[in-house]
């Protein structure tokens, strides 16, 4: 059986599939669940947080040939919480199941060369760059990449595997300490903000595009995602949106997509990274959304109709990290005031499940809802006092 020989749509009652067991996967298994599927996940961790509320936990790895197959013989459909998922395993998944998205359309954005290229390919701009494979290549990229930043072509994410460097020599010394991997060179650019757009695209083209979130990242984690469910001037997110179909559209895509963007001081838009599932800054969508990004993600598995996108009101959505169990003044580890965001109006607290809090590990999130952006704002600032996180309206 292959996605061909499926009968979608796939009803409720019957089994959907997870590569991955992390918080994405998680909140996926709920959305599953609450539409009445049962989920199968695949993860070798045995205290994965998706695992610990999945129907089935196959405790294997994510190219073990034999957990491939329990997971694709149990599930008629499979989809994927992160892109660094071996596309090969993706690939022999496929034999069985509907898999979506597909291999090709992740392989593509596991390499940021090959994303970027492919970026491009598809009519949207991005920064200046050179692709690194030898120190001869930073030799030769163009004085306009300096200042940049050298990011890791592979397994990159939150801020990992990057690093800002000013000059050439600042350049050469970061390659030699990613261990002479491919790497891109990117240039700096004078940005205004950043934003990023969730969007959802079916089997049959239909795609369905959520209100784009302006974020803020604090070293490389995203830290704050806010909607303004009054926002009159769309033109820069119409724009996002229209690069970011056509690039689903090239793709061939089927799932739930997120395109991020810079928005430089001129309005103009570069697209940064293409992330082939649900991500941090859709978190939004849990509560102030008439279907969540995650439900959208279970629709399109399932074969299903695509939901509304609608927004129900303006929100805020607060990351929070491991540190937020450590005092802000003592450090010692203490447990945070629950209590003191839970008695914010508005504010909506999902954790995650996981056992260890360590510094810069996203723990949960925060989305703190209002009728109007200014009160949404007025009460993350209640909720970030609360936990010690830096907020700025």
């Amino acid at each position: 059986m292959n996605e061909a020989s499926i009968p979608f749509p796939i009803p409720p009652g019957d089994w959907l599939g997870m590569i991955g067991g992390g918080q994405l996967g998680r909140m996926y298994c709920h959305a599953a669940q609450s539409l009445g599927y049962k989920v199968a996940v695949l993860d070798p961790d045995p205290d994965s947080p998706a695992g610990a509320v999945a129907d089935m936990h196959i405790r294997a790895g994510y190219d073990d040939q034999a957990g491939l197959r329990q997971l694709s013989e149990r599930c008629k459909a499979i989809t994927t919480e992160f892109e660094n998922v071996p596309a090969q395993s993706l690939q022999a998944l496929a034999a069985r199941s509907a898999v979506r998205p597909a291999a090709q359309a992740v392989a593509i954005v596991q390499d940021r060369i090959q994303e970027k290229a492919f970026i491009q390919s598809a009519g949207a701009p991005v920064a200046p760059y050179a692709a690194v494979h030898t120190p001869e290549d930073i030799a030769a990229a163009p004085d306009a990449l300096f200042p940049g930043v050298l990011k890791a072509a592979r397994l990159g994410y939150d801020g990992k595997g990057q690093a800002r460097v000013r000059t050439r020599a600042e350049a050469q010394l970061a390659f030699a300490e990613f261990g002479a991997i491919p790497c891109v060179l990117e240039a700096f650019l004078p940005l205004a903000s950043e934003l990023s757009v969730v969007m959802a695209r079916g089997a049959d083209g239909q795609a369905v595009f959520y209100p784009s979130a302006r974020n803020e990242h604090r070293d490389g984690i995203l830290a704050v995602s806010t909607v303004d469910a009054q926002a009159r001037d769309q033109v820069t997110a119409g724009q996002a949106a229209k690069a970011a179909l056509a690039i689903a559209q090239r793709l061939q895509y089927v799932g739930v997509l997120c395109v991020e963007f810079f928005v430089l001081r001129d309005g103009s838009l570069v697209a940064n990274e293409i992330a082939p599932r649900p991500h941090n800054s859709g978190h939004y969508t849990m509560d102030a959304s008439v279907s969540s990004q995650f439900e959208q993600q279970v629709r399109v598995t399932a074969g299903l109709p695509l939901g509304s996108t609608d927004c129900l009101c303006s929100v805020v959505m607060l990351n929070i990290l491991g540190d937020a169990w450590f005092d802000p003044e003592t450090g010692a580890r203490r447990e945070p005031d629950w209590p003191a965001v839970l008695a914010v109006p508005g504010a909506k607290l999902h954790l995650y499940g996981k056992a260890e809090a360590r510094r810069g590990r996203k723990m949960g999130h925060v989305n703190v809802l209002g009728a109007t952006l200014a009160d949404a704002q007025s009460a993350a600032a209640r909720v970030a006092r609360a936990l010690a996180i830096p907020f700025q309206p």
